[in-house]
């Protein structure tokens, strides 16, 4: 585990633990800092009985803090992970893989990684990555993470100009002409 992206974060993670144990999870490991480390350390931690009704259990704590929720069947499972306004990386865990893959499927993320927590996606150079809901912003990695850094212009250019008198042909010809034509596309319809 790394150190968290600033000095004040740990305060954060803090509270979302607090908040959980407070609503009744209880702490597996970890649930403080780590000082003696550095002033940005937080010690891996699993909390159990989280609830949506907890910090854990409905916001992006970004740290190192796994929330276990219990869940009557799979369908719930999947209604619980999906229940948030966040999307930015998830993972499915399991022996068979066609069944986790299944799952994954049905997860509302960006990234969503089976029996990994974000190398796999991260390392797919060649296919997009980035958030989805109120996560991240556009994406990175393969063709749309190239396109999102360039910008769309079109340049065209006549090369003859085909609507005006042609070569030879006075205005009031041309007028005639063009009149004609119209009143024949209005009879066929065009």
């Amino acid at each position: 585990m790394g150190s968290l992206v600033s000095v004040d974060h740990p305060e954060r993670v803090r509270s979302h633990v607090d908040d959980a144990v407070a609503k009744g999870a209880t702490v597996l490991t970890g649930g403080h800092t780590l000082p003696d480390i550095g002033p940005a350390f937080f010690a891996p931690t699993i909390l159990e009985g989280v609830t949506d009704e907890m910090l854990t259990g409905s916001c992006e704590t970004f740290g190192p803090v796994v929330a276990l929720h219990r869940y009557s069947d799979l369908d719930d499972a999947i209604r619980l992970a999906n229940d948030t306004d966040y999307g930015l990386n998830a993972s499915v865990w399991g022996t068979d893989l066609e069944a986790a893959v299944a799952v994954a499927r049905r997860i509302e993320a960006g990234n969503v990684n089976v029996n990994d927590i974000l190398a796999t996606a991260y390392a797919s150079k060649g296919t997009p990555s980035g958030g989805v809901k109120q996560s991240g912003v556009g994406a990175r990695h393969g063709d749309r993470g190239m396109l999102k850094y360039t910008d769309c212009q079109n340049v065209a250019v006549l090369k003859k100009q085909v609507m005006g008198p042609q070569p030879g042909q006075d205005y009031a010809a041309y007028a005639k002409q063009t009149r004609m034509s119209l009143k024949v596309m209005r009879r066929l319809g065009l």
